[in-house]
């Protein structure tokens, strides 16, 4: 009996170690620095910080829900955001027609992953590793090895059809705009994976490919739609990014791929979840950027903050894995 109990309880801890660490950093990044944390200034920062790293996060989680996995995701959203801020600086479009440009083009690139991995059989990792190389070289390609933003000639060297940015294109990456987007990703993913038939297949597939195909499942034709979906999200983090930045900078979004992994794994064991979901991946982003907020504030080195954000994401693949090695 005892040792039931205590099995219940570390199963317990271990489900909820996630939202246990965010409130602990809470109550300790108080502690220390007050109000200098706690001000509503500092928690709009945080849901600034953690925005687009949700937003990849999502796309993370739909790629993983079929028991999928792409490296290449935010190689691709650079390419995503190069699409953007062309469409919108040097061919003139406006804002609503560039981000349709952007979604567009994101999804045909993603034909090739889908092909790699659906026609050619290669695994999701070694396929997606390679193309992280493919969307570098296209992506500076296009861009002249330089960035797109105001006041810069296109790549072929003729004058831009725009010379500036508007309000509305850098107001997607400031507050409320970015956040509203971040919730409206989540909400839309959460409805999707858990609340339509679709989404169930995909946790199915997730499960076990074989028996969801032996009960009638087409597996090549959800895991196309999976990535099809993860390519919508790609491309609005790549269009997040270049509006915060106002301009799309080389490889400006790939730095975003550890930290929206660590997210997804750590929301993975949210709740005893056991699954990449998406109230999870939230969950988790705001974890990794609560921690990168409150060092900040206490002044730990810059250079000391990825070894925090890989200590993270051990912790969330150990919380994330021990209890399915137990079964």
């Amino acid at each position: 009996m005892e040792t039931v109990k205590t099995n219940h309880a570390a199963k317990l801890l271990l489900n909820w170690a996630a939202v246990i660490t965010l409130v602990l950093c809470f109550v300790i990044f108080t502690v220390v620095k007050g109000s200098l944390f706690m001000s509503g200034n500092n928690m709009i920062n945080i849901l600034l910080a953690m925005s687009i790293t949700t937003v990849f996060g999502i796309a993370a989680t739909v790629t993983m829900a079929p028991d999928g996995f792409d490296m290449s995701a935010c190689t691709l959203a650079s390419c995503s955001a190069y699409a953007f801020v062309s469409s919108y600086l040097w061919f003139g479009f406006n804002l609503v027609v560039s981000i349709l440009i952007t979604i567009v083009v994101t999804v045909i690139m993603y034909q090739l992953t889908m092909f790699l991995i659906l026609v050619c059989k290669i695994p999701d990792m070694l396929a997606t590793c390679a193309l992280m190389f493919v969307h570098q070289g296209l992506g500076q390609w296009y861009i002249g090895g330089g960035a797109v933003s105001t006041g810069m000639k296109t790549s072929w060297g003729a004058d831009p059809q725009r010379v500036e940015l508007s309000d509305a294109f850098s107001s997607l990456g400031r507050a409320p705009y970015i956040i509203i987007i971040m919730l409206a990703c989540v909400v839309a993913a959460w409805i999707f994976l858990d609340f339509t038939k679709h989404g169930r297949f995909l946790y199915a597939m997730g499960g076990n490919k074989q028996a969801a195909k032996l009960s009638g499942i087409n597996v090549k034709k959800y895991r196309y739609i999976a990535g099809m979906i993860t390519a919508v999200f790609v491309a609005i983090g790549g269009i997040l990014v270049s509006s915060r930045g106002s301009s799309a900078q080389v490889m400006c979004c790939d730095n975003y791929l550890m930290q929206s992994l660590a997210a997804v794994f750590v929301g993975r064991s949210v709740g005893g979840a056991e699954k990449p979901n998406a109230l999870g991946t939230l969950v988790g982003s705001l974890l990794v950027s609560t921690l990168e907020n409150g060092l900040t504030i206490c002044a730990v080195p810059y250079y000391v903050l990825p070894a925090v954000k890989g200590a993270v994401l051990g912790l969330a693949l150990i919380a994330a894995y021990a209890s399915s090695k137990e079964n």
